[in-house]
């Protein structure tokens, strides 16, 4: 069953992710809202002030005996009485009233703007408020309502206004303070809440260290104290690796029993050969060593089959190739061995009999047919494009490659060669099934063979094998 991955990799980062954009959006949207009630509230408390600095001067105004609007209200403020500062006041007489209208002396003799009863309507206390400009560019608001000075019914009409920048300075000090001290709380907040993340996951970290040691082969199964909500897991990872472990330990008893019962009949058989004319010892040493062969191939599928997904099967490159090589220049002194591999910690997810049987027949099939020498490499490579999805992209791959400078093999000779059985030249020795056992192991591991004709003129073998994690994805 493949497991399909959703967004970050990382746990840490993934929980890390959504607690900071929620908080980065719940700050928003907090700030937003606090701001916009402070600024009803602002907007209220300035129509407040501006209704009853309007009753004020209605207070403060009577109509004298000459028939004039008399008055001076006095609001405790000195922006009435300062020239362009949006803030005044106005009395005019309606109707039939023809006395002379009187203001504040911020006003001077400019005048404000008066919107129709239709733009601008009173309410059920006969009062309107409406926004405007002044001569001077003020924006401001306006508080106006009509009143009856006496009992002959003479009216005027009253408007207080007061400058909006007011407003908007204040609520642009609020909102700044406000979002100083929400960023300053939202930063901390992330401190505390990625330290407490980091804190609260800090058991699965350890059980990711302990399960790379597994992977390493340096542990045989997760080591630590756990919380109990992964305690569970923990317990069942590492039944499952003793599982596995003993399935491994049975499989390969049994390949070895199998491999001894079969060794005496087979060598009793080849004893026997003395007993028969050269001809017919001769076709039966032949077959006997074919079959012996073939038996042991097919036990090396067995095990192989049986243990190529434990998480134990490790082999570090370096030191089983530098022990083949050494071994062939032994067997070869008139040729030349030259080995390559990168980087130098590189391993193989196999079990090291694999490894050594795999190349050491490729390095043996070489060094028969080469003429001067033999090189080797092994190196990162991506993953096949057939496994170019789940769990094969979470595992490096190794390419590694044995060529020649011999005289190589055509697109049909390699067809044959690795037919079970077949050999190409005959006046060398061997039972023809190095490059069939070789193509076998490396198919039960899953991994890809090619054959092609070198650069060196000689034949070129390429192996791509599955790597060993060497960390876990954090």
């Amino acid at each position: 069953m493949r497991i399909k991955r959703i967004g970050p990799r990382s746990l840490t980062a993934r929980v890390l992710l959504l607690a900071t954009t929620w908080s980065a959006v719940a700050l928003v949207v907090i700030s937003i809202v606090i701001s916009q009630l402070y600024r009803q509230s602002a907007e209220r408390s300035f129509t407040d002030l501006l209704r009853a600095q309007l009753y004020n001067v209605i207070n403060s105004v009577t109509i004298g005996e000459d028939n004039k609007l008399i008055g001076n209200p006095q609001l405790g403020d000195l922006r009435f009485s300062q020239p362009e500062t949006g803030w005044y006041w106005i009395i005019e007489p309606l109707g039939t009233f023809a006395a002379t209208a009187i203001s504040s002396s911020s006003l001077g003799t400019s005048n404000i703007t008066v919107p129709s009863i239709l733009q601008a309507p009173f309410n059920n206390r006969y009062e309107r408020f409406y926004p405007t400009r002044d001569a001077f560019g003020n924006h401001v608001l306006v508080a106006e309502t009509e009143v009856v000075l006496d009992g002959e019914g003479r009216a005027a009409r009253f408007r207080v206004s007061g400058n909006l920048d007011a407003v908007e300075d204040d609520i642009r000090s609020f909102s700044r303070s406000l979002y100083i001290a929400l960023g300053v709380f939202g930063i901390g907040s992330l401190i505390v809440n990625g330290l407490a993340i980091l804190y609260g996951l800090q058991p699965l970290d350890a059980a990711r260290r302990s399960l790379e040691r597994v992977r390493r082969s340096e542990a045989e199964h997760l080591e630590g104290e756990f919380p109990r909500e992964i305690m569970p897991l923990a317990n069942d990872i590492n039944a499952l690796i003793e599982s596995n472990r003993r399935i491994v330990e049975r499989a390969r008893m049994q390949v070895g029993n199998l491999a001894h019962s079969l060794k005496t009949p087979i060598a009793v058989l080849l004893n026997e050969l003395r007993m028969l004319d050269k001809v017919q010892s001769d076709l039966v040493r032949s077959q006997a060593e074919t079959m012996q062969a073939q038996v042991q191939s097919y036990l090396n599928r067995a095990r192989i089959a049986a243990q190529r997904n434990s998480l134990l099967a490790r082999t570090d490159i370096e030191p089983v190739l530098e022990r083949l090589v050494r071994v062939m220049r032994r067997l070869n002194p008139d040729k030349e061995f030259h080995l390559s591999v990168y980087p130098p910690g590189a391993a193989l997810a196999l079990e090291q009999q694999d490894v050594e049987e795999t190349i050491g027949n490729l390095l043996e099939n070489s060094a028969r047919f080469c003429r001067t020498g033999v090189w080797v490499t092994a190196a990162l490579a991506t993953a096949p494009p057939e496994k170019a999805e789940g769990e094969a992209t979470k595992r490096p791959w190794i390419e590694m490659a044995v060529e020649d400078d011999g005289p190589g093999l055509n697109p049909d000779q390699i067809t044959e060669a690795v037919k079970r059985g077949r050999r190409l030249d005959e006046s060398k020795p061997g039972a023809g099934l190095g490059l069939s056992i070789v193509s076998e192991i490396v198919s039960e591991y899953q991994g890809e063979l090619e054959m092609t004709r070198g650069v060196r003129g000689g034949l070129r073998t390429q192996l791509l094998l599955p790597g060993m994690i060497k960390e876990v994805a954090g």
